[in-house]
């Protein structure tokens, strides 16, 4: 089981450096409502922006969290354990504004992968 943690650690990592970073302007089939850029997406959920630089921080501090807590398990916990709670705030977003389901799905996978490297 330590390497299956290991392992969603690092693709929560990168999928998070994926999003907030890589393809953070761009468009993509996931994002929001009718949103083109992550900045557009959290408009469609009725959020400021200051709250976009917040979420985005936390989620890419929580990332290198989960990175080096393949060095420091003792980090590993808490890190997985934030980034479900930000994956779970992901979904209701998406809920709250009628995306399909097909919308969240990132999301919910990785707050299915967060709640098990937190707590298996």
């Amino acid at each position: 089981m330590d390497l299956v943690k290991v392992v969603f650690q690092i693709i929560i990592a990168l999928g998070i450096v994926n999003v907030w970073v890589l393809r953070f302007g761009k468009d993509t089939r996931w994002r929001g409502g009718e949103a083109k850029t992550l900045r557009d997406e959290f408009k469609a959920y009725g959020l400021p922006i200051w709250f976009m630089i917040v979420v985005g921080g936390l989620k890419l501090c929580l990332a290198g969290l989960l990175i080096a807590g393949v060095w420091i398990p003792a980090l590993t916990r808490p890190a997985a354990t934030g980034m479900a709670l930000l994956m779970l705030g992901a979904v209701v977003m998406h809920m709250k504004i009628r995306d399909p389901l097909r919308k969240a799905l990132p999301a919910m996978t990785m707050l299915i992968l967060s709640l098990v490297v937190a707590f298996a």
